[in-house]
């Protein structure tokens, strides 16, 4: 790549997208005024691994009930798990609260990658965004969009994830003084709706010129991966007690997978079927023929469901729930899962 490549890159990307920059909530026009920082700090949070059509929706719903961080910092707990419902990597909603009340309580967000990283939930990359796009500061951008861009720029041979350092370097190479916000959204689109993982659009990208891979003739070549190690198979049972038109709900253990959330009652998640281990009641309890399947980001599960009928007289503690408005509760994605087969498929009678 010629030494004036790195200039080129830049100019020629932020031309494109003075023209193509995809119109988002959370985003100021090209060239603009850097947006309300509380509007790019939630964007970037929820889009930690989620894709931006996941998360718009999300998006508009939170700025609507929780405008500012003073709002999301007055929110109480369950309610704002129940609202993050089904977003899923369910850490990034307690931090993003902690978070909140710390910056309601020191007035205001910082505006540089180091005050940042110090908050609740804001990494390194979390960090680069927010200073780049929230105060238009120089930093380096690196999200899985750019992994797989500046990869292809180069023919870095390399493979993910031990390229990330030189993906990092080479990023840097790149990303200009002024507009870094800017450049660092336009990597995005770029990688969203272009220089995609499959069939990447080469013949219409502003980078082809540049582009080493592209040079190659296999660009889809890059970046190279590690071959992946397969998760771990677990298992598990679910529980459905019912009464009088009302279901029992638990909150999970507020550390730990799906912290504070509301579920329905389970047993222990194990190597091997448990069976009905760790049901909340002593009775008899029909297994469904239906089951329940969910990858987690370290293992996959697989989930027996077991359901029964009680009076109101009988024990039972938790939470009850009505079953008719059961879409309320905010149940993560694995138990609203198991829910909609034992509304479907009914329970013990």
């Amino acid at each position: 790549m010629p030494d004036n490549a790195p200039r080129a890159i830049s100019a020629s990307l932020l031309a494109w997208y003075d023209v193509h920059a995809r119109a988002l909530p959370w985003r100021a026009a090209p060239g603009s005024n850097a947006p309300d920082p509380y509007r790019v700090w939630l964007s970037e949070v929820m889009l930690q691994q989620t894709q931006v059509a996941s998360a718009k929706p999300y998006f508009e719903k939170f700025v609507a009930r929780w405008p500012s961080f003073e709002a999301l910092a007055a929110a109480e707990d369950a309610e704002l798990m129940a609202a993050w419902a089904g977003l899923g990597y369910y850490a990034r909603a307690r931090n993003m609260l902690a978070c909140a009340r710390t910056v309601a309580a020191r007035g205001g967000l910082p505006d540089n990658e180091a005050g940042l990283r110090a908050l609740p939930g804001i990494g390194s990359y979390t960090a680069a965004a927010i200073a780049a796009i929230a105060f238009g500061q120089r930093a380096v951008v690196v999200d899985a969009n750019v992994e797989r861009v500046v990869p292809r720029l180069f023919a870095l041979a390399e493979p993910l994830p031990g390229a990330r350092p030189r993906i990092r370097t080479l990023t840097d190479s790149i990303t200009p003084d002024a507009r870094a916000g800017d450049f660092a959204q336009a990597m995005m689109d770029l990688g969203a709706t272009i220089c995609t993982a499959r069939a990447p659009r080469c013949l219409i990208c502003p980078l082809r010129a540049q582009c080493d891979g592209f040079a190659s003739g296999a660009p889809e070549a890059f970046p190279v991966k590690a071959a992946k190690i397969p998760k771990p198979q677990r298992h598990g049972t679910m529980f459905w007690v019912e009464r009088d038109g009302q279901v029992q709900l638990v909150t999970r253990p507020a550390k730990g997978l799906l912290g504070g959330m509301r579920a329905l009652p389970t047993g222990p998640w194990s190597d091997t079927p448990p069976g009905l281990e760790g049901a909340p009641i002593e009775a008899d309890w029909r297994l469904l023929d239906a089951r329940v399947t969910h990858g987690f980001t370290h293992f996959n599960l697989d989930v027996a469901l077991a359901a029964v009928t009680i009076t109101a007289h009988s024990a039972g503690e938790g939470i009850w729930w009505p079953i008719a408005d059961l879409d309320s509760a905010g149940l993560p994605t694995v138990f609203a899962k198991a829910a909609m087969i034992f509304r479907r498929d009914g329970c013990a009678g």
